[in-house]
């Protein structure tokens, strides 16, 4: 059997920059067929997404996954709750955390990792809208001194 390794889907750029993130974990997610056919298209998106932990389990709540076209009448919910299969030690962990002042749960990625659909989850707090600017400023200033140094 081949392996595939991991193949990107989709990422969340505005979390990393609406959000500092403090620390990540990989989750599995459970899928119906037509939800996986969707992902293996790459017609997912995440930046709505959170995961809030509810009853012991870790739930994917608000991330939209395209309808699949050839369903016909069986398809999925596109924003339906999705599980997400995580050890007990680290859903108590990161319910925990949660309830510490200000952090949150965000979709950081998603991927097939040899077949499987993962997620990679963000512990991050909100930045302030000065943060924001001064990390628009820093990127700016990369940026050219990326160009200044380009060969001509």
């Amino acid at each position: 059997m081949k392996k595939e390794g991991v193949r990107p889907v989709a990422t969340n750029k505005k979390a990393r920059f609406d959000f500092e993130i403090l620390s990540t974990v990989e989750a599995g997610l459970v899928l119906t067929g037509t939800e996986i056919k969707s992902v293996r298209a790459g017609r997912v998106r995440l930046q709505e997404g959170y995961a809030k932990i509810t009853g012991g389990e870790a739930f994917l709540v608000d991330t939209y996954i395209a309808p699949f076209e050839n369903a016909g009448p069986f398809n999925h919910d596109p924003v339906r709750q999705r599980k997400l299969l995580l050890h007990k030690g680290e859903i108590q962990r990161l319910y925990g955390k949660t309830k510490e002042k200000g952090l949150s749960l965000l979709p950081l990625r998603l991927y097939l990792k040899n077949g499987k659909a993962k997620v990679e989850l963000g512990l991050g707090r909100g930045k302030r809208k000065y943060e924001k600017r001064d990390a628009l400023r820093k990127e700016d200033a990369r940026k050219e001194i990326q160009r200044s140094l380009k060969p001509r």
